[in-house]
């Protein structure tokens, strides 16, 4: 008799798992979307499935089914794939659907209960998501978010698109709170229900609400003082001239202890510095008996801001400066033979290179009635420019006695937490494009995606600590050459991704299959035991 051996492609399904149970995802989606006692799947199993789906090969959901059949889907996770088709994937979004913000904030309460996430500052931040599909407005429905045309991330004018916001933990870059939002919705109105939802996770731990320029206008901060939320923030540029900055002494200004990650490794000298001073901003609202509002500003200079801007303006002055002796030169030629083209083109080159604000120009005629150009650029607006080089600043809440201006920059760099899982919720779990008939399953699908983003940041975070715990929280094996670095989730997930399970028979139990020392280590740092998984005992 000849032994069948069968071999799937495990991944990191077997990860994805205990997370999920940890974080009880099915239960709370059972609880929110009770199951027909005759299906064979209830909505929680097939949701856990397609979270599952985002972490290792994400997938239409016309080929979840596919996918499930190649993956060991049913050793892991208990489900046929014969019974993942479309129209039951679909089911569950539109069962889920009614009940997304309650479903985000239950998974990320029991993330903050489970893996002991501190909540005290949280990093929001939006980001869009561009749809394929016409999506007429009059077959939508209003009960759910719209999908329609805004002003998309990615610079797809053509499509439409809905949004996604999330709260960022500082603690390990958690998601602990997604919603989906309509394609139209403006980024600043959405800042006051993502108060309520993220103080509402806090409990009775004072917040402190990290976000974009988008969080500065009279009525956000109005309403973020009323609520007793702490908040940083960035002062739009618009909002402060070059003179003002050009005015400041940078010597007055104190130093900050502080590296970026990604210049750790250069010499003190090659390394971006941060000085601060601190001053107050007047908020006025948008009526003249609106009370002025008034908050601390951080005003901060960084070196590696002033070299990069310097660069800029150099390349943009560069590239006009060629592009105007070119329309010098062809004055009174074929396509500048008036003064009209010539102004007009001139001011093409000043909008595009952004130099309206220092190109003098004089159009005139010379003896024979030909138009001519005479321009240069102003140096004392430029040299003003160049002194403001380096500089932005940022509002906050808490008195200096809670947090001095280096405090506050420290807080607020934590920013970039949020824009990193933006990438990682559109590159690794491929959010976009989006092909789904309906704008209800559109927000539903949106939220799975979040929650797969949770899983994933979950999984990075508890490798990280581990690896804190017990040395430099770096690891080797991670990429070629055994040089050690600090494992990201995206290739703890690749490194994952090789696993295979060998099923020998009904008596025999499966075996996972190993090819790396890393997997190993890392299966070791996320507390599984590949001899005995929990999964292969159930």
């Amino acid at each position: 008799m000849i032994e069948s051996v069968v071999t799937k492609r495990l991944g990191a399904l077997p990860v994805a798992a205990e997370f999920l149970r940890r974080l009880d995802v099915a239960g709370i989606v059972d609880a929110l979307c009770p199951p027909d006692p005759r299906a064979e799947l209830t909505h929680g199993q097939v949701i856990e499935v397609l979270v599952a789906n985002r972490l290792t090969a994400p997938a239409p959901l016309f080929r979840v089914g596919d996918w499930a059949r190649s993956w060991a889907v049913e050793e892991v996770f208990g489900v046929e794939a014969d019974l993942l088709g479309d129209d039951r994937l679909a089911r569950a979004l539109d069962a889920i659907a009614p009940h997304l913000d309650r479903l985000a904030g239950s998974v990320g309460a029991a993330a903050i209960a489970g893996f002991g996430i501190d909540v005290a500052r949280i990093h929001w931040d939006m980001t869009s998501m561009s749809v394929h599909g016409a999506y007429p407005e009059a077959g939508q429905d209003e009960d759910y978010p719209m999908v329609k045309f805004g002003h998309p991330k990615d610079r797809r004018v053509d499509l439409k698109q809905v949004q996604a916001g999330i709260g960022v933990a500082a603690d390990g870059g958690v998601p602990v709170f997604s919603r989906v939002l309509s394609g139209g919705a403006g980024e600043v109105s959405q800042v006051v229900g993502a108060i309520q939802a993220l103080k509402a996770l806090a409990g009775e731990r004072r917040l402190l609400m990290v976000a974009d320029s988008k969080l500065y206008s009279w009525g956000n901060i109005g309403a973020l003082l009323a609520a007793e939320v702490d908040f940083i923030a960035p002062v739009p540029a618009s909002k402060i001239s070059d003179e003002f900055w050009a005015g400041l002494d940078l010597q007055q200004a104190a130093p900050v202890d502080y590296t970026a990650e990604r210049e750790e490794h250069l010499p003190p000298e090659q390394r971006g510095h941060y000085r601060v001073l601190q001053d107050i901003q007047r908020i006025p609202g948008p009526r003249k008996r609106d009370p002025v509002l008034q908050v601390r500003r951080i005003l901060v200079h960084s070196t590696g801001n002033a070299a990069g801007q310097r660069q800029a303006r150099t390349k943009r002055l560069a590239k006009a400066t060629a592009e105007l002796e070119k329309v010098q030169r062809g004055a009174s030629g074929r396509y500048y033979n008036t003064a009209e083209k010539l102004a007009a083109r001139v001011g093409v080159i000043a909008k595009t290179r952004r130099v309206a604000s220092c190109l003098r120009t004089e159009i005139g005629t010379d003896e024979e009635g030909r138009p001519t150009l005479a321009w240069h650029f102003d140096e004392q607006v430029l040299a003003v420019q160049a002194a403001a080089d380096g500089w932005y600043a940022l509002i906050a809440s808490r008195p200096v006695e809670q947090a001095t201006p280096a405090q506050v920059l420290l807080d607020y760099k934590g920013q970039g937490d949020a824009e990193r899982r933006y990438g990682d919720f559109k590159g690794t779990l491929a959010v976009t494009p989006v092909f789904v008939q309906h704008n209800r399953r559109v927000a539903a699908l949106v939220q799975v995606i979040c929650l797969a983003l949770l899983v994933f940041c979950l999984i990075e975070r508890q490798v990280r600590q581990a690896l804190e715990r017990d040395g430099d929280g770096t690891m080797p094996g991670i990429y070629p050459g055994r040089r050690r670095v600090r494992p990201t989730g995206r290739m703890i997930l690749h490194h994952l991704g090789e696993l295979q399970l060998r099923i020998r028979g009904a008596t025999d139990p499966p075996t996972i299959i190993l090819s790396q020392v890393v997997q190993v280590d890392l299966l070791d740092l996320l507390g599984l035991d590949v001899r005995r998984p929990r999964w292969l005992q159930t």
